[in-house]
C-alpha cells in the first residue's frame, strides 16, 4: 500500500480498557485505505485534566499505532471519531474521562490548523503517554516542528509505566 505515514495515539480510562484498545486497533485496520504498520507496547498513565493531573480519576491505558493512509487527514479524523463513538465516547467534559480517545498526532509532515484539526497534534510534544510508546516504535522519530521524540521525552520526563497485557494488541511488540 502507498499512502501517507501517520501516527495515531489511543487511550482509554473507562470500562475494560485493554479490550477497548484491542478492538479499536482491529477496527482501525479495517478502515478503507489504511494500513496498520506498527503497534506500540501499552503504557499506563495518570489522567490529565485542564487543571493538571487528577489522581482520583481512573488511570489510562495508552498506545500508539503507525499507519499509512491513502485519504486525507479530515477523512481519517471522521473515521477515528466514528470508532470512538462506536465505543461510547462522550464529549461532555473537556479532557474528561473516556472509553476511547484516538488522536491523530502526525500525518506525514503536514501542518494544519483549522476548526476541526490541528497537525501536528498541539500537545503531543509534552505528553509522555504519547512520546514513550512512539519512541518504542521508532527511536529516530521526529515530531514535525518540535524535534526528536527522544529529546522531547527527555525534556518532559516520563511518568508512564509499561502495562503488561495477557496478549498482544494488533501484533504489538
Amino acid at each position: 500500500m502507498s499512502g501517507q505515514p501517520a501516527l495515531l495515539a489511543l487511550g482509554s480510562n473507562l470500562g475494560d480498557r485493554a479490550a477497548t484498545l484491542a478492538a479499536a486497533v482491529n477496527e482501525l485496520a479495517g478502515i478503507h485505505g489504511l494500513e496498520l504498520t506498527a503497534v506500540s507496547p501499552v503504557y499506563e498513565s495518570v489522567a490529565v485534566k485542564p487543571h493538571g493531573v487528577d489522581e482520583n480519576a481512573p488511570r489510562y491505558l495508552n498506545l500508539v499505532v503507525g499507519i499509512r493512509y491513502d485519504g486525507d487527514p479530515h477523512t481519517l479524523l471522521d473515521a477515528v471519531n466514528a470508532i470512538e463513538n462506536d465505543h461510547g465516547r462522550v464529549r461532555a467534559e473537556w479532557w474528561g474521562d473516556r472509553t476511547l480517545d484516538i488522536d491523530i498526532i502526525a500525518f506525514d509532515d503536514l501542518e494544519i490548523d483549522d476548526a476541526r484539526l490541528t497537525l501536528p497534534h498541539p500537545r503531543a510534544w509534552e505528553r509522555d503517554f504519547v512520546l514513550a510508546p512512539w519512541l518504542d516504535l521508532d527511536p529516530e522519530a521526529v515530531l514535525p516542528g518540535h524535534g526528536t521524540v527522544r529529546a522531547l521525552l527527555a525534556a518532559v520526563g516520563s511518568t508512564v509505566r509499561p502495562y503488561r497485557l495477557p496478549h498482544d494488541i494488533g501484533g504489538a511488540r
